[in-house]
């Protein structure tokens, strides 16, 4: 039995070290090689192995290998030891053919256990004949700097693209061998919203072929492009400093007799030419449930439920995924039926971007509270969104929602034909008494001929004082109704108290320096604003409407061009890659001033 436990003990053991101390099994080698140059392949495994097996490789040619290699290491930390054991197959391998090329993953047991490593794609360059020519005539290691030795491009994905299509923009290094960078200064992108694109903090030197030659080259910044207006748009030059090791004549003699080239570092500016775009103008046609989305979109809605009773909240979730201006997507439009109390819609966005664009979702979650039992049916939602793949425009539409709702604690009755406001009742509660007893005491006479209060001016007044106030407050009470009534005229009044909340909500955000939040919250104000005072739907609001029913209002064009401004201002700096505060703060009283202009013009 004993030995049974400690058999037991033992596995769990050996169990905890093994799990411990996880088995990794890796494949490197260089991602590009040239031809004629032979370069190393090497499968690490951080635990004792055996039985390697490598496929075969009929693109390269095996020189030699593979050689094995055994290094133990040991550390004591915090009174625990604990050692490791890497072992390390390598081949010396040279390509064959120019190319790009696979190398499957390779196999090797552990402890009785097959792990497998990482596949490896290997890029053949052709043979670089100048810098075979250099070295054949010992010209390797150059006194000067050729003006193709080391340079800067922007490469561009696309020179011809719609509006808010987005388009990669690198730059990348070019050098005849590696060198440092002291300084980089990239353009602002005008005119375009721009995505960083997240590269390492470590740069990396690869090699590359451009031109007939191989170079070491090392990306320095990528980043998605979205133009926010059509025309002809220019991407300013970058400059990027570099310092450049170059061998002087001098030849410097160590203990040991040898020599050896001497260098010295020399700073040169490398500058890339600047780059046209020529952005198209979407065409023509578009759905009335377009509101600027381009790339490639999905979209799903569902409801929280289709039961219910009053007074309980239900929600309706859009889901819209996709490739392209996620973050500048506008929220599409839910009806809800009229005897419904809307909330203004939970919105989050989840993005990322890489070399293939801006990709990622954004979930609008519509909260309605029904204050009325009955039977009722919220439209489909529609999301239409410009294609580039196929250069057309599509729109999803989501199936419709049936909502059955029932009379709930609190809750009103059926529905009316209309109903354009809401009141909260209160319970009348009656105080008195059931019978009141005759007095047989503490009564007196009044002699005749004294003044009665009964038939008297104060006896008079006493009734009709209540009448008088009675018939001005029914008069004020149903003035109020009417108003109430009048949805676009409420919203109207109301429009410039919103905004002046949400403009002082924006104020905290810019003295906490949150840029995007503030933006985002200007951005909110000047739609709901103009929302409000024009009675237009937001799904329905654009800067095309904006600026034809402003017009008809008698407003001046410098007026609706501060307005333009503003809007065109928020949606480019919400992403900019930097803003500096002195603009918010202009931005921001930008903003009151026209919104306190348009108030003494607009006026319902």
């Amino acid at each position: 039995m004993r030995k049974c436990i400690f058999f037991f003990f033992l596995m769990f053991s050996m169990g905890w070290v093994f799990a411990a101390n996880e088995v990794t099994f890796k494949a490197s080698a260089p991602s590009a090689v040239a031809m004629g140059e032979q370069f190393r392949l090497t499968y690490t495994v951080n635990a004792e192995a055996k039985d390697l097996r490598v496929q075969s490789m009929p693109d390269f040619e095996v020189l030699m290998g593979p050689s094995q290699s055994v290094s133990h290491s040991s550390s004591w930390v915090n009174g625990k030891s604990s050692s490791e054991t890497t072992v390390s197959f390598t081949y010396i391998l040279m390509p064959k053919k120019e190319g790009t090329f696979q190398i499957a993953p390779a196999t090797v047991k552990v402890n009785g256990a097959n792990y497998t490593s990482n596949g490896l794609t290997i890029k053949v360059l052709p043979e670089d004949k100048k810098a075979k020519a250099s070295a054949s005539s010992g010209e390797e290691n150059s006194t000067s700097i050729g003006k193709d030795d080391f340079f800067i491009r922007m490469i561009v994905s696309d020179r011809d693209v719609y509006e808010q299509e987005g388009l990669l923009v690198t730059f990348k290094l070019y050098a005849a061998r590696p060198c440092n960078l002291s300084g980089a200064k990239f353009p602002d992108f005008a005119g375009f919203l721009a995505q960083e694109v997240e590269l390492p903090e470590q740069k990396q030197w690869e090699k590359d072929n451009y031109n007939g030659r191989n170079y070491f080259t090392v990306t320095l910044k990528q980043t998605v492009l979205y133009p926010q207006r059509s025309g002809d748009i220019t991407i300013e030059a970058g400059e990027v400093d570099a310092v450049i090791p170059v061998a002087t004549q001098r030849k410097v003699r160590s203990i040991f007799d040898d020599f050896f080239d001497a260098y010295q570092e020399v700073n040169k500016k490398l500058t890339t030419t600047p780059v046209n775009i020529h952005v198209k103008p979407l065409p023509s046609g578009k759905p009335a449930s377009f509101s600027g989305a381009v790339g490639t979109f999905s979209m799903s809605a569902d409801i929280s439920t289709n039961s219910l009773k009053t007074n309980e909240a239900v929600t309706v979730k859009v889901t819209i995924s996709g490739n392209g201006n996620v973050k500048l997507v506008k929220n599409p439009e839910v009806k809800f039926p009229n005897d419904f109390e809307i909330y203004d819609p939970k919105v989050d966005t989840n993005t990322k971007t890489t070399t293939s664009g801006v990709s990622g979702t954004k979930t609008i979650e519509y909260m309605a509270i029904p204050r009325y039992a009955g039977d009722f049916e919220i439209p489909a939602v529609e999301f239409a969104y410009f294609d580039t793949k196929t250069q057309s425009y599509k729109t999803i539409k989501s199936d419709s929602f049936k909502l059955h709702v029932e009379k709930g604690e609190g809750g009103e009755g059926e529905a009316p034909v209309v109903t354009n406001f809401s009141t909260n009742k209160e319970n009348v509660k009656f105080l008195g008494q059931d019978i009141r007893f005759l007095k047989t005491k503490g009564f007196h006479f009044i002699p005749k001929g004294e003044e009665l209060f009964v038939g008297s001016l104060a006896y008079v007044l006493w009734y009709l004082i209540p009448l008088v106030l009675f018939i001005v407050f029914s008069i004020l009470y149903r003035k109020q109704i009417k108003e109430n009534a009048d949805v676009a005229r409420v919203r109207n009044k109301k429009a410039n108290k919103i905004a002046v909340k949400r403009l002082k909500n924006a104020g905290k955000l810019m003295k906490e320096n949150k840029k995007e939040e503030f933006y985002e919250e200007v951005l909110r104000a000047l739609w709901g604003y103009l929302s409000d005072k024009l009675n237009i739907p937001p799904a329905n609001l654009t800067k095309d409407n904006i600026e034809t029913e402003l017009a008809k209002y008698g407003v001046d064009e410098s007026l609706v061009k501060d307005f333009m401004d503003i809007l065109n201002t928020c949606e480019f700096a919400r992403y900019a890659p930097s803003q500096a505060s002195d603009a918010m703060d202009k931005l921001y009283s930008l903003t009151v001033d026209a919104i306190g202009k348009m108030e003494n013009i607009i006026k319902k």
